[in-house]
């Protein structure tokens, strides 16, 4: 947020302090010149011993910028719900051309005595520090986790691999077994138009196995 006047552009108009106990904190304003001309600037505060402004009076030249330090001196203790009361005052004033910073004087900013000055009002806010995320540790489960998840998926696809060559083997048995069995039938088939009455037992029971076996690679498939 940004305050516009006739002379200067105040930048920003809170002045925002990420406030932590027993520490030094600074926050900067930009003022930038938008005339043609010389124009002085002074800062005050309602709380002149708690901060520290570099430079606190000073001069910006002609459509150029100055920047402006203001400096919280460390404290001993929180204020409640992070609430400051503190407020800024900028005044400006135009100068004469060539005018040095050391020549500026309260007078210049009386405006009693007749002079045209620009006042801005600066608020103070607290700002809660933020946590940093804390870093993942070397070594931990979410650094090893994809190589584990590798390791393991080689081992369950050789597992895979060993057991399809098994069923493929046991597969391959019983199609032989199975032929073998067909032989025998064919035989007996033949047998049985001499002799009926024992084969017919024989044949019953060839024909049970042969269902088994049948059964069995139906279930390996």
């Amino acid at each position: 947020m940004m305050s516009t006047g006739d002379l200067l552009n105040i930048e920003p108009v809170e002045l925002k302090f990420t406030f932590e106990l027993k520490k030094q904190i600074s926050s900067s304003l930009q003022l930038s010149n938008k005339t043609d001309t010389y124009v002085a600037f002074k800062v005050k505060t309602t709380n002149p011993k708690k901060y520290c402004v570099r430079p606190n009076t000073g001069v910006v030249l002609p459509r150029s910028t100055c920047d402006v330090i203001v400096t919280m001196q460390a404290q001993k203790e929180s204020p409640p719900d992070m609430q400051c009361k503190d407020k800024f005052l900028l005044q400006s004033v135009r100068v004469n051309d060539g005018v040095d910073p050391k020549e500026i004087t309260a007078e210049m900013f009386n405006k009693e005595a007749g002079h045209v000055v620009e006042e801005c009002k600066l608020r103070v806010v607290y700002v809660a520090p933020t946590q940093p995320p804390s870093p993942v540790p070397e070594g931990s489960e979410e650094g090893s986790s994809p190589r584990g998840s590798a390791s393991e998926n080689g081992a369950d696809s050789a597992t895979a691999k060993a057991l399809m060559s098994r069923l493929t083997e046991e597969k391959n048995n019983a199609i032989q077994q199975n032929n073998k069995l067909r032989q025998e039938l064919d035989l007996l088939k033949r047998e049985s138009s001499k002799s009926r009455g024992g084969a017919s037992m024989i044949f019953v029971i060839l024909i049970g196995l042969l269902g088994i076996i049948m059964g069995y690679l139906l279930k390996k498939t």
